[in-house]
């Protein structure tokens, strides 16, 4: 397939800014940018579906430009019902530099901060330079700022769009960029851009935007949403991120191999059609979790994902390090341990139950595990002799819930 039937076959089109898009897309080489603003120190599960175009477009031939928002970032940009909280200075610059880094070793291609070509111009200037050729009415007609006209929209949040403007003509200028490529709630911004070099330089530019990829509650995925999946495996570790792409939904995980794999449409078909014969297998969504895990953080990272995965599961744990078990199951409750204690004393001490009785009661009931062996005697001895490298136990509740029983050096 050419490029633009390849996104558009991936579901991977909403808005082009015009149809002519589609013939420079198929037969021409662009210098395009994808950017976002550094509202934390890693990019999500959400920027990898949009910067992944990145790699895509390039396969094809067009030329990426990653760029960070040092400025913007200072600003932010409007959300549908309130004000974005502005986060501090040091906080950006510290964001940018983790971006930065993490673009430039997962993508590998050029990143670009806006700060650099922002900080050192006044205001006159930017209301001589860039505000005049905008018009508020034009601004006001933008969804997001309309939106926001009922409840009240501050001045900064309403020249944002404007700043967005001002880099897809910098860019222009500077590196020859004629292609913006966003999510879809950046329409207004890039459609902004697109006005502001039209009337600044007589110059078209263009935009196209994708769908954004949503969990399966039909949120998007982000740091706001609160179920932001991290990029950096030491925010997210390769474990998490095996569990939570291997629990994706059967609804959309054909939709995630074509937005967030680089599968070919005939390899993505074929499993669709082993998936819907035998979907308790999980094929897709396991194919999904190699796929993205290989292309963040290598093909070891995956095998010892899902490792972990299966260790949890089987008595294979005690194979495990305490130091893969520590990192990979960072989230779970901790409880410190004495170096000799009964079973039934470490379950009250460590709040998992509330009484010696209960204790008893699930240990009899053989509710109890320790690193995946049920446990019947309430008198057993928990010793560090026996602990995963002396350090570490993995206790089961029920079917569902864990603790890490470690012993403090």
């Amino acid at each position: 397939m050419k490029c633009f039937e390849d996104l558009k076959w991936r579901g991977l089109i909403k808005d082009i800014s015009t149809e002519e898009l589609e013939k420079k897309l198929n037969e021409e080489q662009l210098t395009f940018y994808i950017g976002t603003d550094p509202t934390a120190d890693s990019m999500h599960i959400g920027h990898f579906s949009s910067f992944l175009i990145a790699t895509r477009l390039a396969k094809y031939g067009h030329k990426p430009i990653l760029l960070i928002g040092g400025a913007t970032g200072l600003i932010g940009d409007p959300k549908p019902s309130l004000e974005r909280q502005m986060i501090s200075k040091e906080e950006v610059l510290k964001n940018v530099d983790g971006l930065t880094k993490q673009a430039k070793e997962i993508f590998g291609f050029e990143v670009v901060n806006n700060y650099d070509w922002t900080k050192d111009l006044s205001v006159l200037d930017f209301l001589r330079d860039y505000g005049k050729y905008i018009n508020v009415n034009y601004m006001l007609d933008k969804d997001i700022i309309n939106r926001r006209l009922e409840s009240g929209i501050t001045f900064c949040e309403f020249a944002y769009t404007i700043l967005q403007g001002m880099d897809f003509v910098e860019l222009y200028k500077s590196k020859g960029v004629t292609l913006q490529v966003a999510g879809s709630d950046q329409w207004g911004n890039i459609t902004t851009g697109i006005e502001l070099a039209r009337k600044k330089y007589d110059v078209e530019l263009y935009g196209m935007t994708m769908p954004l990829v949503l969990d399966a509650n039909g949120v998007k995925f982000g740091k706001t949403e609160g179920n932001a999946l991290w990029l950096d495996k030491n925010k997210t570790s390769s474990y998490e991120l095996y569990q939570y792409l291997i629990n994706t939904s059967d609804e959309v995980v054909i939709d995630y191999l074509k937005r967030l794999t680089f599968l070919s449409k005939e390899e993505i078909q074929e499993i669709e059609l082993k998936h819907k014969k035998a979907p308790e297998l999980r094929l897709a969504q396991e194919l999904l979790a190699q796929e993205i895990i290989t292309f963040l953080h290598g093909e070891e990272e995956f095998n010892k994902a899902k490792m972990m995965s299966k260790a949890l599961f089987s008595e294979d744990i005690t194979k495990l390090k305490a130091e893969d078990i520590l990192t990979n199951f960072k989230d779970m409750e901790k409880i410190i341990l004495k170096d000799e204690m009964t079973l039934e004393d470490l379950l009250v001490q460590g709040n998992i139950c509330s009484s010696k009785r209960e204790a008893r009661e699930l240990i009899s009931g053989n509710a109890i595990s320790l690193n995946n062996k049920k446990i019947v005697n309430n008198m057993y001895l928990v010793t560090k002799d026996n602990a995963i490298d002396k350090k570490v136990y993995l206790i089961k509740k029920g079917k569902k819930k864990y603790y890490l029983g470690i012993y403090d050096e």
